[in-house]
């Protein structure tokens, strides 16, 4: 079943909501700016001229994926990446990846910034399989639970 990308859309915030929430409770736990950001995505990355995508197969999203405004101009954060559990080992998220680093270079940003966690070994494979190089992690990183921060350039 193919697997298409969309924009953002008011009606699907619960999903982007509900998909971050449930994956951040089952790798880590929720940070009350993970909170705050994804009850109120226009505010915080819409509206501040950033983009979210989700992967929909047939009318159901499947994942997601947001680029984030940073303070440097042509360089967005990858972030709030999410699968739907029963989706995930279906490579949703890297469909996601390639779409988020294609959508970039489209737009003729600088780069793409993220934050993770060693954790997520699968996820820091694909990054570095992309292109993705790591950098000095900030001392007051935005995320309590990233311990690594990767950069692609373009």
């Amino acid at each position: 079943m193919a697997i298409r990308i969309i924009d953002f859309e008011t009606p699907y915030a619960k999903a982007f909501y509900d998909l971050n929430i449930e994956w951040l409770k089952t790798f880590f736990y929720v940070e009350p700016f993970d909170e705050e950001v994804l009850s109120n995505p226009n505010k915080y990355i819409v509206d501040k001229g950033g983009f979210i995508f989700f992967a929909m197969k047939e009318e159901e999203v499947v994942g997601t994926a947001a680029l984030m405004p940073t303070e440097n101009p042509g360089i967005l954060e990858l972030t709030k990446m999410a699968v739907l559990p029963k989706e995930r080992g279906q490579k949703i998220g890297q469909l996601l990846l390639k779409y988020c680093i294609e959508f970039g270079k489209n737009q003729k940003l600088n780069g793409l910034l993220l934050y993770s966690s060693t954790k997520l070994e699968n996820a820091i494979y694909l990054y570095r399989k992309y292109g993705f190089k790591e950098l000095e992690l900030e001392k007051d990183s935005p995320y309590v639970r990233s311990d690594i921060k990767m950069f692609l350039k373009f």
